[in-house]
């Protein structure tokens, strides 16, 4: 079955420009771009169109780095480092999920906050608790948005309280992997070492043989903090660097990897991540919030490695990747500043790029208008922004800094109208 929408079109191929279609028509086969026109053939003149007149049509927004489990504190604690931040707020409330019922509250809030900001695929932390991970999983598929979910595995250096061992770690990840790995195409656990700390060598081993045995991909944390850093220096003496610890056990490219913040990454570990084709994730508001390192990610791009956007929910205070990708922008700038103008700042089709496409790429054909992408897609009726003269261009900018979820009136994914999610 054809649909087809009509609307202003703007998307990012390439990182370099906009297309941009004014009035253009956008042609979904089984829920998938076939073709984007600025004038509709004959052949298609008889189809129903869903025509959104004056309104934007563009991608979905793709979430790379996000901590489902700590929704309660979005906005608190924010004048805490990472590492005393861990300790005193996040593991007590991680802890609680032990409770479903206590689960279910949050990541119901959660997942219809993620949708109303016009997020329609994300990568989340759940916590080490098998039922409540499996919970989420399931509340994923029901909503309709796609999704990785992570049970995390922390066998080591954490609270009693919330620490596994390794055998029930691995017992539990398996068992969600078997469960899961194929009971939807749209949702899928994804391995989570929370990061090379908190896991004993002979966890982060078994991790990387089961990330290889069922094909599983990756996601963790890299080089965040300076103290977090040195802490691997003396746990892992004989890694060559932070993301070496990662490779040495088969959780660094192995399966597709997507490793968050890498705000103080080496050269070394720079070329080793190009090298494995593992996706650096920028998450600007934890970086700032959270006191880690600002990631110069123009060195990320110029050095040809992949790139995508996570919101880092709580470290991160806003869910919009929209306001995300203001602060990367923002963040960017200041190292445009120091570097004396020699480090280019993001613009915008860049950040848009990396939030869309680039992003998406972790998904398969996802974040794009270009054939055989999935149509991923969020319509903003921006007409109170839009009250003189503007170019598309400058709407969509206009949107991203001035506008909010109150804009968004409709979210797609894979073709599918995905209404507010009821639990």
């Amino acid at each position: 079955m054809i649909k087809i929408f009509k609307g202003n079109i703007l998307f990012t191929p390439t990182p370099e420009k906009f297309t941009v279609i004014p009035h253009g028509y956008i042609l979904v086969s089984a829920g998938k771009v076939k073709a984007v026109y600025q004038k509709l053939p004959e052949e298609y003149k008889n189809l129903e169109i869903i025509d959104y007149q004056d309104k934007l049509i563009i991608p979905g927004m793709n979430d790379l780095h996000c901590h489902a489990s700590q929704y309660k504190h979005v906005g608190m604690a924010m004048d805490k480092e990472l590492l005393p931040w861990l300790e005193n707020y996040t593991f007590p409330e991680e802890a609680k999920f032990r409770d479903i019922k206590y689960s279910k509250l949050i990541y119901q809030k959660f997942i219809k906050e993620i949708w109303k900001q016009g997020t329609t695929r994300i990568v989340v932390f759940a916590t080490v608790h098998k039922e409540s991970t499996m919970q989420l999983l399931n509340m994923f598929i029901e909503s309709g948005l796609g999704a990785y979910v992570g049970k995390v595995n922390m066998d080591n250096n954490c609270p009693d309280y919330i620490c596994e061992t390794s055998e029930d770690s691995l017992k539990d990840t398996e068992e969600i992997i078997i469960k899961y790995r194929n009971k939807s195409s749209l949702v899928k656990p994804i391995i989570t070492p929370r990061f090379a700390p908190s896991c004993s060598k002979g966890l982060l081993a078994e991790l990387g043989n089961l990330s290889q045995k069922y094909g599983v991909p990756v996601q963790s944390h890299l080089s965040e903090n300076r103290n977090e850093i040195q802490w691997v220096k003396e746990l892992f003496p004989k890694a060559g660097c932070y993301g070496d610890v990662y490779k040495q056990y088969g959780l660094f490219g192995a399966t597709p990897t997507l490793m968050a913040h890498c705000s103080l990454s080496t050269e070394e570990e720079m070329a080793l991540m190009k090298k494995n084709n593992v996706l650096a994730v920028h998450c600007p508001t934890s970086n700032l919030n959270v006191g880690s390192g600002l990631m110069p990610i123009r060195k990320f791009i110029n050095q040809g490695i992949k790139l995508g956007l996570g919101s880092d929910l709580s470290g991160g205070h806003t869910p919009s990747l929209m306001k995300t990708m203001v602060y990367a922008i923002q963040t960017s700038k200041i190292f445009w500043a120091n570097s004396d103008k020699q480090m280019d700042f993001l613009t915008n089709s860049e950040v848009f790029y990396i939030a869309t496409k680039g992003g998406g790429s972790f998904f398969g054909k996802v974040g794009s208008f270009e054939e055989g992408y999935d149509f991923d897609a969020l319509i903003i009726d921006d007409g109170e922004l839009n009250y003189l003269d503007y170019t598309l261009e400058e709407r969509l900018e206009r949107f991203i800094y001035l506008g909010d979820d109150r804009q968004i009136l409709h979210r797609y994914v894979c073709g599918n109208l995905i209404k507010e999610p009821v639990f």
